[in-house]
């Protein structure tokens, strides 16, 4: 078992992903309101090493070096994964030492804002950073940043990170339901995406219950509005994905186990991580797909959200 690496995990988006995690749980620039993996404990911006980096690489030698089939070396997790002052020494080594690997971010942007953090992540092959609003207003309601952490900077970081990336960048955009889902809004996201020009837009929703238990997801037929508006853009929405079962890193024993721990006892994903000895994330993958398949609910209570079989 690995402390610091997690997956491969069923993912959409990235086919078998490694996913390396660079912060504890729940250390973050940002205390978003769909958030999965729950609220934010430490809301910082501050850089630190926070896990140690020899021993992430350590592990990471050790996982790499018989050639498991990957799509992709993620750094994700729990957490903003740039917030490790050490990001740029574990891309230099996997790019060194195990260049056969495609390497992908998933980020929430805040520390592109960042000049010398761009040197630090040019050598990934995807970054995939999130853009929920243009308007102050409605970044502030959505993603409830560290204090002094603004929408315009973050576009402006994009903007100045993208002018030098040859990789490619893949922009997220999650969609709030009464939110950010607005003609106007949307209006001010084409604009902006015309000027970041990521390869791709994204367009996410509620894959599974978030952070505050007000949030929805969109219906399809708001996302398709949306993807027309952005034209001549190409834009991927959720629910034209395929299922994270038909995905080859899908483990249906992990998912049959889940269900076997549920109708036992109600368990939140904090819960389920620890009786299973996976990440969060991984949980979170399984729940997600349990839940579109109509076989779990879910409900809020003063420990946190608990999972449990549908009759």
């Amino acid at each position: 078992m690995y402390k610091y690496l997690f997956g491969p995990v069923p993912s959409r988006r990235l086919g078998i992903s490694l996913g390396i995690d660079l912060v504890p749980s729940k250390v973050c620039s940002m205390n978003c309101i769909y958030c999965e993996v729950g609220k934010t404990t430490r809301l910082t911006d501050q850089r630190l090493q926070y896990v140690p980096v020899d021993k992430v690489i350590s592990e990471l030698r050790d996982y790499l070096t018989p050639e498991p089939k990957l799509d992709y070396i993620t750094f994700s997790g729990a957490g903003e994964p740039t917030l490790n002052s050490g990001i740029g020494d574990v891309i230099k080594f996997l790019k060194l030492e195990f260049p056969q690997y495609k390497l992908a971010l998933l980020t929430n942007s805040t520390l592109l804002t960042i000049l010398d953090i761009h040197q630090e992540l040019l050598p990934l092959d995807v970054i995939i950073p999130s853009l929920d609003a243009v308007s102050e207003n409605i970044f502030q309601k959505i993603n409830r940043p560290v204090a002094g952490i603004k929408a315009q900077d973050i576009i402006e970081g994009l903007i100045k990170f993208n002018k030098q990336f040859t990789g490619e960048l893949w922009l997220e955009i999650f969609i709030v339901p009464g939110i950010n889902d607005a003609d106007d809004e949307i209006r001010k996201f084409k604009h902006i995406i015309t000027r970041i020009k990521p390869d791709k837009v994204q367009l996410n929703t509620l894959d599974r219950p978030g952070t505050e238990p007000w949030v929805n997801s969109v219906e399809d037929k708001d996302l398709l509005r949306i993807v027309k508006s952005f034209k001549p853009v190409f834009v991927e929405y959720t629910y034209k994905k395929k299922p994270r079962s038909l995905i080859d890193s899908f483990k249906q024993e992990i998912s049959d186990t889940i269900l076997e721990i549920l109708k036992r006892r109600l368990c939140t994903d904090q819960d389920l991580s620890q009786i299973l000895n996976l990440h969060i994330n991984d949980v979170n993958k399984y729940l997600s797909e349990l839940l579109s398949k109509d076989l779990t609910d879910s409900e809020l209570k003063s420990r946190g959200r608990f999972f449990y079989i549908k009759k």
